[in-house]
């Protein structure tokens, strides 16, 4: 597994190597963002932060790799004690997403659209540590996600801004379909 997050990373950072550029600010872009997450299953709102680093293979394809942190957000429990007796519990939960896949994107220029299909992660963690919350993906309740969506960006020479909206679908007894936004600066190099 190790080798192939290896090999993955490597593949990623070489790409734009590999094929001509004719743009000098088209090799790739990074970015960090604002993150909003509508969690249907729960009736919650999620908010957080989040980055992302793209390379291009080609102009109009960019391989794409994010991560978001959701911060805590706490919901009431009930917990039956015995003999008809209740208590109320408040439990913390933050979520983790991970995802990597292409960006197609249309336009030149300070103006893009752009679409995207990525694969990855969503993991639900009620850890109260960040520390334990990140080492518990492998072995906590993390679920696959397909995440299709799509945006616009707008660039004023390398510093530009990027917003877009999707379908953030986990797979948990089923698909469980979430609005995901995210808005915040890009980088171009």
């Amino acid at each position: 597994m190790k080798r192939l997050a290896l090999l993955l990373l490597f593949a990623l950072l070489a790409a734009p190597g590999l094929f001509a550029q004719d743009d000098e600010l088209n090799r790739g872009e990074f970015g960090v963002f604002f993150n909003y997450t509508r969690l249907k299953h729960a009736d919650a709102n999620f908010f957080g932060i989040g980055g992302r680093f793209g390379a291009n293979i080609h102009p109009n394809v960019q391989l794409e790799a994010e991560m978001a942190y959701d911060f805590e957000r706490n919901f009431d429990n009930q917990v039956d004690l015995g003999g008809g007796v209740f208590e109320t519990q408040r439990s913390p939960l933050r979520m983790i997403h991970g995802l990597f896949g292409p960006k197609f994107q249309v336009g030149t220029g300070a103006f893009r659209a752009f679409v995207t299909a990525k694969g990855g992660f969503l993991n639900f963690s009620t850890r109260r540590e960040l520390a334990g919350q990140f080492s518990g993906i492998p072995n906590g309740d993390t679920n696959g996600v397909f995440y299709p969506g799509g945006g616009i960006e707008m660039f004023a020479g390398p510093i530009g801004l990027r917003v877009d909206i999707g379908d953030e679908i986990y797979f948990d007894e089923g698909a469980n379909h979430n609005l995901r936004v995210t808005a915040g600066p890009q980088f171009r190099f």
